[in-house]
């Protein structure tokens, strides 16, 4: 999707963080963004920046992810405001972090609501109208490192980040041949709140395994982490050239390149059956994956 200026993008999750981020990067190439928010305060935050930036257009929606009649009015209103969705940036995500035998039902559900069931209630929401448009448009799941290599103790964020890289995919083969793009964006460290989330935890989640972890001795590495805007301009990049994969962090290589060569020499060195995979051939290869794709 090379031509951003004047079209309509919704980023959940956009009044702080890599979403904030995203949607400064987004209006800065003219694009009119509408985006949700949760709290009041990170708003104030916000549109305290773009009332600098009176040429920019952009549009808050309060909305919780999890809620799918939420979701259908945040369409609503964006088609009322400023027209039908062009780039929809699905990044509104929660972290929690320990190890996964401490983890309580609310722990998980917390999670697989926020961080998979509400890239599903986007989708489900916005996609038809996307597709029958018949014009070029793009969606951005944002997911993490952690969605593609386990890092660190956070059993439930690495099982809802690979959910949500492995649904990118999916949906990228899905759309082979229509106009509509699909990238996955896995950041590295990005300066945001993530360790705050708790504070918007529903009650119906409350119940947790884990305990808040001391702060850490020293400088944080948030400290060194990267700009939210740095991260929001490689978004723009990963569209304008669909990408299906947006990796913005360089550190990140090595461990990546050790993950995928285990998974190559555990393949078993026997001699391949002919007739299993003549008969699965239609799975054997994907053009998603191709270098040119």
């Amino acid at each position: 999707m090379k031509h951003l200026s004047g079209r309509v993008a919704f980023v959940t999750g956009g009044s702080s963080g890599i979403g904030l981020g995203i949607v400064k990067a987004l209006a800065r190439e003219g694009m009119r963004v509408a985006f949700s928010y949760r709290r009041q305060d990170h708003l104030d935050e916000a549109m305290a920046h773009f009332e600098k930036e009176p040429g920019q257009a952009v549009h808050p929606i309060k909305l919780d992810v999890t809620d799918r009649a939420g979701m259908a009015a945040a369409k609503v209103e964006v088609e009322r405001v400023y027209g039908p969705v062009a780039v929809l940036v699905n990044n509104a995500g929660v972290g929690l972090f320990g190890l996964v035998e401490q983890a309580s039902y609310g722990d998980w559900d917390w999670l697989m609501s926020v961080n998979v069931g509400g890239v599903v209630n986007a989708l489900v929401t916005f996609l038809p109208d996307m597709i029958a448009s018949g014009r070029d448009g793009h969606i951005v799941n944002v997911a993490s490192m952690g969605g593609i290599a386990a890092l660190g103790s956070a059993g439930i964020y690495t099982t809802t980040k690979f959910a949500v890289v492995g649904l990118s995919e999916a949906l990228r083969t899905d759309l082979i041949g229509r106009p509509v793009g699909v990238s996955v964006y896995c950041p590295g460290m990005v300066k945001s709140n993530i360790g705050d989330a708790g504070r918007m935890r529903d009650e119906r989640y409350k119940d947790s395994g884990y305990t808040s972890p001391p702060p850490p001795d020293g400088p944080s590495f948030m400290d060194h982490a990267m700009d939210a805007v740095d991260a929001g301009l490689h978004v723009v990049r990963g569209i304008r050239e669909n990408q299906l994969y947006i990796l913005s962090h360089p550190e990140f290589r090595e461990i990546l390149r050790a993950r995928h060569g285990k998974i190559e020499r555990s393949i078993t060195d026997e001699a391949v059956d002919e007739a299993r995979a003549e008969s699965v051939r239609f799975i054997l290869s994907n053009p998603i994956y191709s270098d040119d794709a």
